[in-house]
């Protein structure tokens, strides 16, 4: 097994949760998601999640805390996913460079949707709150 260490971005927004839906031609297409993406070899975690989220969602942050951290085997693959709290510092996120879809979600809803794997045991943490 290969190991693969991700970030994602839990923004908020008047209790709600943002979601993302991966475009076509992308990995797990159609799949919901919480922006974000691979930390670089050598990269801080956090520096990997703030360029993750400008370069999808052309939005600067500020990470914050630390909300779940999971590793999920996807084929051949064990995602090690850590989760951040983040805000933004300029406009909100409208539009994403992987995603053909944004949707801002009650968290009593997140389960109506179909995640990519790595990201349901936040998801399932998410639906609690």
């Amino acid at each position: 097994m290969t190991d693969l260490e991700v970030v994602a971005a839990v923004f908020r927004r008047n209790g709600r949760i943002l979601g993302c839906r991966r475009a076509t031609g992308r990995s797990a297409a159609g799949k919901w998601e919480l922006p974000g993406g691979k930390v670089e070899p050598g990269e801080d975690p956090r520096e990997a999640l703030r360029r993750e989220v400008f370069e999808e969602l052309a939005v600067d942050v500020t990470v914050g805390d630390l909300l779940d951290r999971s590793s999920t085997a996807v084929g051949a693959l064990t995602i090690d996913l850590a989760c951040y709290e983040v805000v933004w510092t300029s406009n909100g996120p409208s539009n994403s460079t992987d995603h053909d879809a944004l949707m801002w979600l009650e968290p009593a809803d997140v389960m109506e949707l179909d995640w990519a794997t790595p990201d349901l045991p936040m998801i399932r943490k998410i639906s609690k709150w």
